[in-house]
């Protein structure tokens, strides 16, 4: 199967893909800060540059769209047909710099928590995929009070 766009069209669309204020993770931070949690956004000395970096709870999260970091999902699954191989490298590259991210910021000692863009539609599936990260939140706040 061709690709549908003329490679123009497609250079374009790639080019709009933003890599961060994306809608999931705008779900993600106005759902937070509504609970009244505070956070540094992109803080650029941390492996990986974390979407919400927690300072006090010593904790970060991760906000990855399914398509670029290769989730399970219905959404992360396809492939590109056209240029298959730079495709797979990049996405495969995603998953280890992602590893590569979370080991050195456990090793820093740093709760590491990770959303999926699939994960932030519908409020009651994103509150219950947040149920964690919100529990860790208080708990490492109250000790650290």
């Amino acid at each position: 199967m061709t690709d549908v766009h003329t490679p123009q069209q497609r250079s374009h669309n790639m080019s709009r893909i933003k890599g961060r204020d994306t809608q999931p993770e705008m779900r993600v931070r106005k759902l937070l800060h509504g609970m009244g949690f505070r956070y540094r956004l992109h803080v650029a000395d941390l492996p990986g540059k974390p979407d919400l970096v927690f300072p006090r709870a010593q904790a970060v999260l991760f906000v990855h769209g399914c398509f670029w970091h290769m989730h399970s999902c219905k959404y992360g699954k396809p492939a590109p047909v056209t240029n298959k191989s730079f495709w797979a490298e990049k996405r495969r590259s995603n998953v280890d710099r992602d590893k590569r991210n979370r080991r050195r910021l456990r090793a820093d000692g740093w709760k590491v928590f990770e959303i999926w863009e699939c994960q932030t539609r519908g409020n009651d599936a994103l509150l219950s995929r947040l149920a964690p990260v919100i529990a860790e939140l208080q708990t490492r706040a109250s000790t650290s009070s």
